[in-house]
């Protein structure tokens, strides 16, 4: 995983601070199953935040359900807060979503919820974001 982001640590001081399911998801790029996630129906008011180094990614007025298991958002609380990179992994084309100020794997953005504002599906692992309530 690259280090070119402001919040720079070595993978032990990574595994020293995260879980062992947060250091898969978010330094490994692993995925959490699908409906085990406690943020996958979650509906409180708040925003969330990255779990490994607490920037703000997104607000509960932009999650929606989209049935697919994972918590989903329509958008980024600020696009600056977020990268979108090119994932080639597994046969597919996807766009992988990490946490601009960390690096940290938080999930996929797929172009596929014309029923949302934006047309966007931020399906992001439960794991790799805490929730700060309003």
């Amino acid at each position: 995983m690259s280090n070119d982001y402001p919040i720079k640590k070595t993978e032990e001081e990574w595994k020293a601070e995260l879980s062992p399911e947060e250091y898969y998801v978010l330094r490994q790029k692993g995925t959490e199953r699908a409906f085990t996630g406690v943020y996958w129906d979650h509906k409180e008011q708040g925003t969330y935040r990255c779990a490994a180094c607490g920037a703000e990614l997104f607000r509960s007025d932009a999650k929606f359900d989209s049935h697919c298991g994972w918590p989903s958002f329509y958008e980024a609380l600020d696009p600056d807060k977020v990268e979108e990179i090119i994932d080639l992994s597994h046969g597919m084309k996807r766009i992988e979503v990490v946490c601009k100020a960390c690096g940290g794997h938080l999930g996929h953005v797929f172009d596929d919820s014309p029923q949302t504002p934006t047309g966007l599906r931020y399906c992001i692992n439960s794991v790799s974001i805490k929730f700060d309530p309003q």
